[in-house]
């Protein structure tokens, strides 16, 4: 089965008219929906779809709250950008979200135009999300074809380390850290000693070593 790459937007809101509203905006420019009634129906939904997205979601819901649902998403580890929907007397709600990392927040009755502005740069971001993310998983594996010594090598080096104090911390000669060196250098996909230390940086956070 194909995977599909089309953006796909998920609406989450208890007003079935305002959902069709939104069906039929989206679907007006090209980008796929899938409307929930509440943030349950959304979770029961079976796959993680793999296009760039973004969620649309009303601040008050019945059942978990949309600001709820929100630090649900975060705990998770779902980054997926959120659109707030709110009402004129919800703004403090809505300056919330806004801490708590939501992109943007539209009050009912809003504008079609900035509802699809709003949701252009959700899905924007998400798209360069995914990119980065693409790019340290690559980075990761690049990692991972590292033998036991070069991972040990690596993390002197850029430490600032010299091959001669390396040698030294390892019980080994220099020139074999030499090797190990150019070898994963060579494995990491850079040239200089700052290209290492930005990839290595960029890696530590997700080491467990």
């Amino acid at each position: 089965m194909a995977v599909l790459t089309t953006p796909i937007v998920y609406v989450v809101d208890d007003d079935v008219h305002l959902r069709e509203a939104l069906r039929n905006l989206f679907e007006s420019v090209g980008i796929r929906v899938e409307l929930f009634g509440s943030t349950a129906e959304l979770l029961a939904r079976p796959a993680k779809v793999s296009a760039e997205s973004c969620l649309v979601l009303d601040i008050r819901l019945p059942g978990v709250s949309g600001l709820d649902f929100q630090n649900q998403l975060a705990k998770l580890g779902n980054n997926i950008p959120i659109i707030f929907m709110t009402g004129h007397g919800d703004v403090p709600m809505s300056v919330r979200a806004m801490k708590a990392g939501a992109i943007d927040f539209l009050t009912k009755p809003f504008r079609d135009q900035d509802m699809l502005d709003a949701v252009s740069n959700a899905l924007a971001l998400d798209r360069s999300r995914r990119a980065n993310e693409g790019e340290l998983s690559a980075l990761m594996a690049r990692y991972e074809s590292l033998t036991s010594r070069e991972r040990e090598v690596i993390a002197l080096v850029t430490s600032g380390l010299m091959n001669k104090q390396i040698a030294g911390e390892l019980g080994v000669s220099e020139i074999t850290v030499k090797i190990h060196r150019g070898h994963l250098m060579e494995k990491m996909g850079v040239r200089t000693l700052a290209e290492l230390v930005k990839a290595y940086e960029a890696l530590r956070p997700g080491l467990n070593t």
